[in-house]
């Protein structure tokens, strides 16, 4: 009788994994899109409901048999239920599939391409994107080039590589610090909107020469100050014009560092003390050092020997409860990392790859991009995002800053109406702070999350196509990738740029589209990041009948113009490594201009310097 019970409730337990088994035909990888098809549909759910009704009957002819004594109708029952699972969800399935969906593909599968389509669209935020049809003109006139002034003068000519190089060259100063990442933004200086590129000069500890416990505890505690340049200007000697530099920060524009101190950042995280009687090491000042004290309230207080205690199990670290020099204002710091930290608050956020600095109201505070993800959308083409997981739902509904200086968190509801924001909302409901608590200096640096972008690009050279017999052909897929010395995906870049139509610039995000197999350019995509606009996506598409250069056949072009690539072998013989930059396409009025910095860098050195800008539009190459 006991195994009788077990048996029976097994076989319930079957027929409510049937019924729950339905749904997840809405996420089924059979056929030719994501989602449910006309075999999952008409074969598979017909299997599904079968078997829930047989296992139910299998069930409920148990527990008469229990009452009864009488097994003939399960026994039947059971036999029933194992060859119609082969039958009904192995064998006709495949018959639907090759015998009545594969001969007519298209007409069976075309409502199911539309759902696919749609729900794609929207899982990733693309079913908005403005798209405008436009003819860019052969060439530039002088004219277009006045009316757009700003796009030209923050036509960006250091590329993220050689400007860090640079950095590391100039203004590293000492061998503990260190430039990780260079960070693009836009600041307006006496009234003139300007882009840059900036770096923090963080601590590295593993540089220290003699990497004792007082120093990588106690002294060397945190980083110091910026580097900032503008995208577009060179200094006499072809290396980037410094706007901040130096130790203390010297300045070239009206900005204010109050806070230069950088305790949190990107580098990986250890453990230091503050409030100690040791002065922490500020940075170094002539034959002697700049020094000071911790006066923020970020880190943990240990000032009592019961925390001192704990603290020396928890970083397997005596040294701590053997010291003489805590104090009651003694503090531990740890989860330095702005990710880590984020993460630990936040862990079910997906975090962008890239978090910037912001110079705001004299403090450095850290800009965090942050999604809402899901991989159970129904009918949406998953998408892989790295580290091993794919969504196939996004969206940037958080923005979290961090404080360089006291590690302070604040995360911010960008997108409040998320259904998956607003669950977690629900679970933390003091997390999430409205958008109109950020301060608006902090507003006015948000942008287009690069990770984002990147993704919806990517998912949009192939669902632009919003036609079913279209996408069921594959007749206009669009791709991302260069040829040629450019292989691979090419680069979204900042831009500050006046979009067609609009009277002002604007700082986005764009990548050029080409032609699947093609070099030719056929649209470019634009992310707003500006006041009432931030978070719009635009699609500039060109006539397929006119032939707008691409990338990769600008620099065949380039490759072919006798009096650059004469140079270009005589720097090379001379020893010199010359880099060529990324190409960069910028939309100017009605024409297209092209634009790629070359770098020239000397035998045995690591300083790279700017020595020529190419320059493209309409077939027509030139440099200077």
């Amino acid at each position: 009788n006991h195994l009788v019970l077990l048996a029976m409730f097994g076989a319930f337990l079957w027929s409510a994994g049937y019924i729950l088994d339905r749904f997840d035909i809405l996420f089924s990888p059979r056929g030719i899109t994501f989602g449910a098809g006309y075999t999952d549909v008409h074969a598979e759910l017909f299997a599904l409901n079968v078997l829930a009704v047989l296992s139910a009957l299998l069930g409920a002819s148990l527990l008469v048999s229990l009452l009864r004594s009488t097994w003939k109708i399960s026994i039947g029952l059971a036999g029933l239920v194992l060859v119609s699972g082969v039958v009904l969800r192995g064998l006709y399935p495949a018959i639907v599939q090759k015998y009545f969906v594969d001969p007519n593909e298209f007409e069976r599968e075309r409502t199911y391409l539309g759902y696919n389509i749609d729900s794609t669209r929207k899982a990733y935020g693309l079913h908005d994107v403005e798209m405008k049809t436009v003819t860019p003109e052969d060439s530039i006139s002088w004219q277009e080039i006045e009316e757009n002034r700003e796009t030209i003068n923050n036509i960006r000519l250091w590329d993220h590589a050689p400007l860090l190089r640079s950095y590391k060259q100039l203004q590293e100063i000492r061998t503990y610090y260190d430039f990780s990442n260079v960070d693009i933004d836009r600041y307006t200086f006496d009234g003139e909107y300007r882009q840059v590129m900036l770096s923090p000069r963080e601590l590295d500890i593993s540089g220290l020469q003699n990497p004792t416990w007082i120093n990588m505890r106690l002294e060397f505690t945190h980083g110091y100050g910026i580097v900032m340049n503008p995208v577009n200007e060179v200094a006499g000697s072809g290396l980037p014009r410094l706007w901040v530099r130096d130790l203390p920060p010297r300045m070239e524009i009206p900005l204010k560092i109050d806070r230069p101190e950088i305790y949190y950042g990107e580098k990986p995280s250890s453990y230091i003390f503050v409030g100690t009687t040791v002065k922490e090491f500020d940075y170094p000042m002539g034959s002697a050092n700049a020094r000071t004290s911790y006066e923020g309230k970020g880190g943990v207080p240990m000032g009592s020997l019961f925390r001192r205690v704990l603290y020396a199990l928890k970083f397997a670290d005596f040294k701590i409860l053997f010291s003489d020099v805590f104090t009651g204002d003694s503090r531990v710091k740890y989860h330095q990392n702005i990710r880590e930290r984020l993460s630990r608050v936040a862990p079910f956020l997906f975090f962008d790859q890239d978090p910037y600095l912001v110079v705001n109201g004299g403090r450095l505070v850290w800009i965090q991009d942050a999604y809402t993800v899901s991989d159970r959308y129904p009918y949406s083409q998953p998408v892989s995002i790295g580290r091993g997981k794919s969504v196939n739902y996004i969206r940037n509904s958080v923005k979290a800053t961090v404080d360089a200086y006291d590690g302070t968190m604040r995360f911010y509801a960008a997108q409040p109406d998320d259904p998956v924001l607003k669950a977690w909302s629900g679970v933390f409901s003091t997390l999430f702070r409205p958008m109109s608590e950020m301060p608006e200096g902090m507003r006015a640096h948000l942008r287009y999350p690069q990770d984002l972008f990147n993704i919806q690009s990517e998912v949009y050279r192939i669902y632009h196509m919003t036609d079913a017999n279209t996408f069921y052909n594959k007749e206009d897929v669009w791709d991302r990738s260069g040829s040629g010395d450019r292989k691979g995906t090419l680069e979204a870049y900042y831009v500050n740029m006046r979009l067609t139509d609009e009277e002002k610039s604007e700082f986005v995000l764009i990548t050029p589209f080409m032609p699947v197999n093609r070099d030719n350019m056929i649209a470019w995509m634009a992310g707003r990041s500006d006041g009432e606009n931030y978070g719009e996506l635009l699609v500039y598409q060109f006539p397929k009948q006119k032939l707008i250069y691409g990338p990769s056949q600008v620099e065949a072009l380039t490759n072919q113009n006798s009096e650059i690539s004469a140079q270009l072998s005589l720097w090379s013989q001379r020893g010199s490594a010359v880099i060529r930059g990324n190409m960069t396409v910028v939309p100017v009025g009605d024409g297209i201009l092209y634009v790629q910095p070359l770098y020239l860098r000397a035998e045995n050195s690591e300083l790279p310097e700017l020595r020529r800008v190419i320059t493209s539009t309409g077939g027509n190459v030139a440099w200077g």
